[in-house]
């Protein structure tokens, strides 16, 4: 971008600004900053919830995993459409551990605990980690109905029909 700057700013000296300083940024590749959003959500969800026996990279191929380590100006080569069947298993385990784990978080009673779930996790108000784990789906190349389809026999298993029914 082409920035005007007045005649009287012109013989000011002093530090560079930071508009100049960020012009001079290398541009990010973002479709490298959304794998590494996604790998700091299974992490997350992996924390939240106690996911025994997940290994996070494992959700992720060779080209994957190559590019977390990789400076994110770069141009890296994502995984592309064609993904093998077992990294997809494993995928969809994931996410429907994640959704077991949400909807039994939800329907768990409250009483017995000592400390809220409000107070454990005060960032997490109003965050919906069935939909979360639908969203998280598309990135992962799982389908959503299969996620959304988990949700509700989970909701029905737990006697939460009129949620299912929604």
């Amino acid at each position: 971008p082409v920035l005007d700057t007045e005649d009287a700013w012109v013989s000011v000296e002093g530090p560079v600004s930071i508009v100049e300083l960020a012009l001079e940024q290398k541009r990010i590749h973002y479709p490298l900053v959304e794998h590494q959003f996604v790998l700091c959500t299974v992490l997350y969800a992996i924390m939240r919830f106690s996911l025994k026996s997940v290994k996070p990279l494992s959700l992720f191929d060779s080209k994957g995993k190559n590019a977390f380590f990789k400076d994110l100006t770069s141009i890296q080569l994502l995984p592309s459409g064609d993904m093998d069947p077992n990294v997809l298993s494993i995928r969809q385990q994931f996410l429907l551990k994640v959704v077991s784990a949400a909807v039994q978080t939800l329907c768990s009673p409250q009483k017995d605990k000592e400390v809220s779930e409000e107070e454990l996790f005060p960032f997490e108000k109003g965050k919906n980690w069935p939909t979360l784990a639908a969203d998280l789906a598309q990135y992962l190349q799982i389908s959503e109905d299969l996620v959304k389809r988990h949700y509700v026999c989970e909701l029905y298993s737990y006697g939460m029909d009129h949620l299912g029914e929604e």
